[in-house]
């Protein structure tokens, strides 16, 4: 068998000459920056006999305990952010039973819950006030807020057994479902 050469057209071997410049002055570069960012002084013996290239491993032994370090505390920060959340959480969350509790104490007051439709004010958006105060003073009490509400889009039967989307023919109604009375 034959050698076979192959042969790169000029412009191809100058790209590779500069692009191989171009590696070499980075790392020049990066070394010259990395002798320049060693701010721990030590015997210039020992400088001397890292040379080139030793000064250039240890200036990358010196970043990677850098950013080991630096993900270590973001690490730590995380922790101690989830730490301080849960207990945000739990104080939440205790502070919402104690509100609760503090309310079922104040006498007269109770929450109801049932299903009372919210009549349309004039500008179209529900009135729930006069569906509260109903709820309330179906079970005896003389006025009411409403705690929870709920919408729903009503079709007519016609349109739901065809499959088609409401469209004009359905519209939204709302719901009282639990009210604070006194």
């Amino acid at each position: 068998m034959g050698t076979e050469r192959i042969s790169l057209p000029p412009h191809a071997s100058r790209a590779s000459s500069v692009l191989a410049l171009i590696c070499a002055g980075a790392l020049t570069l990066s070394a010259v920056v990395a002798v320049a960012q060693d701010t721990k002084p030590g015997p210039p013996a020992q400088t001397e006999e890292r040379g080139f290239f030793g000064t250039i491993f240890h200036w990358f032994d010196r970043q990677a305990s850098d950013f080991n370090s630096n993900i270590k505390g973001a690490g730590s920060q995380i922790e101690n952010f989830g730490r301080e959340a849960g207990i945000a959480a739990k104080t939440t969350v205790d502070t919402a039973k104690d509100a609760a509790g503090a309310v079922a104490k104040i006498p007269g007051v109770r929450v109801v819950t049932g299903h009372e439709k919210c009549a349309l004010a004039p500008n179209g958006a529900p009135d729930c006030i006069a569906a509260a105060t109903n709820m309330c003073k179906v079970k005896g009490f003389d006025s009411g807020k409403s705690l929870d509400m709920t919408t729903a889009e009503v079709c007519p039967p016609k349109v739901l057994l065809s499959g088609r989307n409401g469209g004009a023919e359905c519209h939204d109604e709302t719901f009282v479902s639990r009210v604070l009375c006194q």
